[in-house]
């Protein structure tokens, strides 16, 4: 499988596949499979000859599903995700064309609570392909980002 490589035919190929919404009802949806991790990406070396990861969740997606979307189906299926703050960090891992093994690229971010400019951000804009992996970094809102409690104690 190849990517596609720039030029007018996939500027135009983009634009069709952005504005067209598919019928999900008559539409058959394909695996995706979805690799978590807290606080970073998997390391590529985990994606080597045929193994992956452990931590392993798998949904049915569209090529129109977006980044919340997925977001959304982690926290249904691990409810410790759902913590207002918490940043899903997506990145696609494929097969390298030029040598053995995989290549990661970082496609978006949401967060729990927030909009965001990634949210809305589709499989097919993220030049996803059925086959590929999506690597994912969940990480939970810090004690050092919230607000302090402290006080003086007369």
């Amino acid at each position: 499988m190849s990517r596609p490589s720039g030029g007018i035919e996939s500027v135009i190929e983009e634009k069709f596949r952005t504005t067209r919404r598919l019928d999900r009802d008559n539409t058959c949806p394909f695996l995706l499979r979805v690799f978590l991790n807290d606080g970073r990406h998997n390391l590529l070396n985990e994606y080597h000859r045929g193994n992956t990861p452990k931590n392993e969740q798998q949904f049915h997606a569209w090529m129109d599903t977006s980044l919340v979307e997925i977001s959304k189906s982690i926290q249904i299926a691990l409810p410790e995700y759902r913590q207002k703050g918490t940043y899903f960090d997506f990145a696609i891992v494929f097969p390298n064309d030029r040598h053995p093994g995989y290549r990661m690229k970082d496609v978006g971010s949401t967060c729990v609570g927030q909009r965001g400019p990634d949210d809305e951000k589709t499989l097919s804009q993220c030049r996803f392909q059925i086959g590929d992996f999506f690597d994912i970094a969940i990480t939970p809102p810090s004690i050092r980002d919230e607000p302090s409690t402290s006080y003086t104690e007369r």
